[in-house]
């Protein structure tokens, strides 16, 4: 048996009073696998991926589709304590998501020892009063003697609904990690259409791509100094007939600002002669097509804003 609702666009939707649907965080520290399994549980890529902490500057919005239920899933940048404005401002960004979402997955990495930071980010989650499952990332990567060790720790920490180890790299346990979350969620219609991934806009997308290809080899110093800003994307004038019927999409020109703290963070970027930064373009371009179904052509423009961490105008220009 279905019932009717109305949706947002004004369409008449059908669904299953049993139905379920709602927000579940990821929160964890820098780099604990939280953009990999984002991507893992919406089934393509949404959120960038890096091995280099505070990859995530943005609350990427991602959702999975399942007959019985939806999950809008914010990957939420790593908490952590905060050197800069930035900083500050991104621990807010992660209390803001606490404060909107049904169920919590907070993410302890099995390759790294729970130290002083997860016990911190517990304590803030169990005062939440959200349900939270534990969720012991890149269970890949260790043995199962070192797995069940980690295991036992994230028990000690506290109440959680669940603990659950998964690797989304390998895919591992993530669909009875879904089962888990949908279990938590509200009965309520569809919050979004059958095959939406994402509701950020393309301008967000574009930025996180190149700024993924940007820190891909770089020194351990740059993640936290790199911004990528998409000036404008302009649509070119059609300039055959398949694009002038409509058949065959137009090319795009997309113009972007790549903003470093100092200016020998410049030279990493741009590499000898131009190099680096033509790669990082070429790697950036065809992510984008694909994302955008269309050619593109890529502007970057590699430019020194000093100490940009701390600027309230500048965090404020860059979406901060």
């Amino acid at each position: 048996m279905s019932e009717t609702t109305e949706d947002f666009s004004g369409l008449i939707t059908d669904y299953d009073p049993n139905f379920r649907a709602g927000f579940a965080a990821l929160v964890g520290r820098p780099n604990a696998g939280k953009s990999t399994l984002t991507n893992a549980l919406v089934g393509t890529k949404i959120a960038i991926m890096s091995d280099r902490p505070e990859t995530t500057r943005h609350t990427i919005r991602g959702i999975v589709h399942r007959p019985e239920g939806q999950i809008i899933l914010l990957d939420t940048p790593g908490y952590h304590r905060p050197r800069t404005l930035l900083g500050k401002r991104l621990n807010e960004m992660v209390r803001e998501s606490l404060s909107e979402v049904d169920v919590v997955l907070f993410c302890l990495p099995s390759d790294q020892r729970i130290g002083p930071g997860d016990r911190f980010i517990c304590a803030q989650l169990m005062e939440t009063k959200r349900p939270v499952i534990a969720v012991a990332t890149k269970s890949d990567k260790v043995s199962r003697e070192r797995l069940a060790e980690h295991l036992m720790q994230i028990n000690q920490l506290g109440e959680f609904k669940a603990i659950i180890p998964t690797s989304g790299l390998k895919g591992t346990q993530v669909e009875e990690l879904i089962n888990l979350v949908l279990a938590e969620l509200p009965l309520s219609p569809p919050l979004y259409p059958e095959g939406d991934i994402t509701d950020e806009p393309e301008m967000v997308l574009i930025a996180e791509l190149i700024r993924e290809a940007a820190l891909e080899g770089v020194r351990d110093e740059l993640p936290h100094s790199l911004a990528v800003q998409v000036e404008e994307i302009i649509e070119r004038e059609p300039h055959n007939e398949a694009q002038r019927n409509g058949t065959e999409p137009t090319m795009v020109d997309i113009h972007v600002n790549l903003f470093v703290e100092r200016d020998s963070q410049k030279g990493i970027i741009i590499g000898k002669g131009g190099k680096r930064l033509r790669e990082v373009g070429s790697k950036a371009r065809k992510q984008i097509t694909a994302l955008l179904g269309r050619r593109v052509f890529l502007d970057l423009h590699v430019r020194t804003a000093k100490d940009w961490q701390s600027d309230p105008k500048m965090l404020g220009r860059l979406g901060f």
